[in-house]
């Protein structure tokens, strides 16, 4: 399995995050890639460097809008946020001011912009789209090793410690190539709310989350309940209680991947989070690696052309194992 990679992660390092107005030192580290490559490397993978890749793969799934300027500080965290409530109905005026223009596309926080991070968001995307293309060539699974991570970031508007939507723009080139339907099944901690967003509408694209029940109190909050289908019936969550082991959790990534089946998916995207991990800082489920591995021959036993893309894991002494657990089961099934 060729394993996509790009130094330029690196670039990115959000020196922290402000949650509930306190400065906390963040988990979304530059370790955190190395530690998967490194664990990937022992086990003897092929590292292809990321190509980079035309404007029209970002504007697949994203609008252009950003900063015009340098906002003369080394980091830019969005203080006034639009909320649509303030506007009867109407879209907001996009904002002149840098300051206030940081709030209309980021909608935390703790998703801080630092001087490197275009370049590693962009980075990132460009392994995602690189796997997509290795795959079209005839890879029967790729792994982009992205980081940061994408999943929770809209067309236009970013957060949760994510600025491109890596998943998306990997399943918007499978589409682009033919590939119809295609399936993206998130199997983060969190639901992968960006990429249902993108998708919402489409009906080319099948999007599937299992993730802990933001009902219970976890991020994104005020999406990834079960009764969003999607505007055509095309999206499915599935929540879990904090605490979930093995058993439920995987028998949920099974109920996933026979429901892509069902719709005919003819490629997939995995987003790859292994923060559902028993002991990791920033979910409250109970996984362990079996259950990891367990996930991953699920997947590869759908027998698509594959390509996963990292998201979260927050255990630098965890994050390399797991990710290995999840891509080794997929190789049995996909090669078996």
């Amino acid at each position: 399995m060729p394993v996509v990679w790009s130094d330029r992660h690196r670039m990115h390092d959000p020196g922290g995050e402000v949650w509930v107005g306190v400065r906390t030192p963040g988990t979304e580290l530059p370790e955190r890639a190395d530690r998967i490559r490194a664990a990937l490397e022992e086990r003897g993978a092929r590292i292809v460097e990321a190509a980079d890749q035309p404007l029209d793969a970002l504007t697949a799934v994203h609008d252009e809008a950003g900063l015009p300027d340098e906002p003369g500080q080394d980091r830019v965290v969005p203080y006034l946020f639009p909320h649509p409530s303030l506007f009867s109905g109407r879209r907001a005026h996009l904002a002149t001011s840098i300051t206030a223009r940081a709030g209309q596309f980021g909608y935390d926080t703790m998703t801080l912009i630092g001087p490197g991070t275009w370049e590693a968001a962009r980075a990132a995307l460009d392994a995602a789209v690189t796997a997509a293309e290795l795959v079209l060539e005839g890879a029967p699974v790729a792994y982009a090793c992205t980081r940061p991570p994408g999943h929770h970031v809209t067309r236009e508007c970013f957060g949760g410690s994510c600025y491109l939507n890596n998943s998306a723009a990997a399943a918007a080139r499978l589409r682009a190539a033919g590939r119809t339907p295609v399936a993206v099944i998130d199997i983060d901690a969190h639901h992968g709310n960006g990429t249902q967003a993108i998708f919402w509408d489409d009906d080319d694209v099948l999007t599937g989350s299992v993730h802990v029940d933001p009902g219970a109190g976890w991020f994104p909050h005020f999406l990834g309940f079960e009764d969003e289908r999607g505007a055509r019936g095309s999206n499915r969550n599935i929540v879990l209680p904090p605490g979930a082991r093995d058993e439920r959790w995987v028998a949920a990534v099974n109920e996933l991947a026979e429901w892509v089946a069902v719709g005919g998916a003819q490629a997939l995207v995995v987003a790859l989070g292994v923060d559902a991990a028993g002991g990791d800082p920033e979910a409250p489920l109970a996984v362990t690696a079996e259950g990891f591995r367990a996930a991953g021959r699920a997947l590869g036993a759908l027998r698509l052309p594959t390509v996963v893309v990292q998201e979260g894991g927050y255990d630098p002494d965890a994050i390399g194992e797991l990710v290995c657990e999840v891509l080794t089961g997929i190789e049995e099934e996909a090669n078996g």
